[in-house]
């Protein structure tokens, strides 16, 4: 599998996962500029957390207008596979590749900890390794993380299978107080209607090595390995 990971300016995990996807779990992993206009040679986008042009007028809404955005479109539209962490899901809405938006956390507060999420599909290359109510364990890094949709968009992405990944307790529960930002629905990742593109809030470069106390954000990778062992 080769990985491009898109950098703008201001993205700041963009090194992570190059640590993770090469130097941890033996991918080929290569840095993409946003001013890039070609993203030929990849088999797996990524779009990494951090403040993508200062987060100014709001996350995600300038990184959406890079020349490689163009591409990443058109990539995913012909079947690619493109993955957005914390940052990287919020230039994925605005750029009308996922549905929803991410809003302020409810408390109005920057929440860096770490959470559990259920899987709620396994119906996409990320989640192949994964089995239905699967609980893993990732942090979060983010002020505007509150997945919202409309009644009709949640109610499609639920019957669809769309929604991939939900906060929860560690036995799997979903609730309130799991919720680290006020999400509808407790949703921390959606997918597209092809299963191809994936959103979420969560880091899975950050849980990697269980030097950093937790080894499921590999899960989303070897899901490809699953797939193409099929």
């Amino acid at each position: 599998m080769r990985f491009g990971i898109l950098v703008f300016p201001g993205s700041w995990s963009h090194q992570d996962f190059r640590h993770a996807l090469a130097d941890v779990m033996g991918f080929q992993a290569q840095e993409v500029w946003h001013k890039e206009t070609s993203v030929t040679g990849h088999d797996c986008l990524i779009l990494p957390g951090g403040f993508a042009h200062g987060d100014y007028l709001r996350a995600g809404a300038i990184a959406r207008f890079s020349p490689v955005m163009s591409e990443v479109v058109r990539f995913a539209e012909r079947g690619g596979l493109v993955l957005g962490s914390c940052n990287g899901f919020q230039i994925l809405c605005e750029a009308g590749l996922l549905p929803g938006a991410l809003l302020r956390n409810a408390s109005l507060q920057y929440r860096c900890q770490w959470v559990h999420l259920r899987v709620e599909s396994t119906a996409t290359p990320f989640t192949a390794a994964l089995g239905p109510g699967q609980v893993l364990r990732m942090p979060i890094s983010h002020g505007e993380g509150r997945y919202y949709a409309d009644p009709e968009a949640l109610r499609r992405l639920n019957g669809e299978g769309r929604i991939t990944f939900r906060y929860c307790a560690p036995d799997g529960a979903p609730s309130a107080e799991a919720n680290p930002n006020g999400s509808s629905e407790n949703i921390a990742g959606v997918c597209n209607a092809r299963g191809n593109v994936l959103g979420l809030m969560p880091h899975p470069e950050r849980a990697a090595e269980s030097l950093l106390g937790s080894v499921d954000g590999r899960l989303l990778f070897e899901g490809f390995l699953a797939r193409a062992s099929r």
